[in-house]
């Protein structure tokens, strides 16, 4: 449990650093390694919107260019009411690395969701469908 309250910190510290002028919606991200080793992610957004990045492939995007290719949970930090789930993109790019890592999603309160990411891509399209 120790471990999953550190990523949260380190999740909403990241979200402090989210670049996001045009909608304000501030995510930050921290992904744990099978190692223990945590990085960190914010959204960073564009003009041409298209360009924009969410926090949780910025976070893994920081892992896999140090080395890092296995991934326990991520944690994903908003200063809302409600739970942000990861978008489809960052589901399909997490789940190139581990189809069942977890999901820990934090609120403005400070309140926890956990999932599975196989639950939130049942069907994930992976290494197996090119063969």
């Amino acid at each position: 449990m120790k471990q999953i309250e550190k990523l949260i910190k380190h999740a909403q510290q990241a979200a402090k650093f989210a670049y996001a002028p045009y909608s304000k919606f501030k995510v930050g991200a921290a992904i744990l390694t099978h190692k223990g080793k945590i990085y960190t992610g914010a959204n960073i957004e564009n003009a041409s919107y298209g360009l924009t990045v969410c926090a949780e492939r910025v976070a893994l995007y920081k892992a896999v260019s140090q080395g890092e290719k296995k991934f326990n949970t991520i944690a994903i930090y908003t200063n809302t009411k409600d739970f942000t789930m990861p978008c489809g993109a960052c589901r399909q790019v997490l789940a190139e690395f581990n189809l069942h890592m977890y999901i820990v999603l934090i609120n403005r309160k400070g309140a926890i969701k956990q999932f599975s990411l196989s639950a939130l891509l049942p069907y994930s399209f992976n290494k197996n469908s090119l063969k």
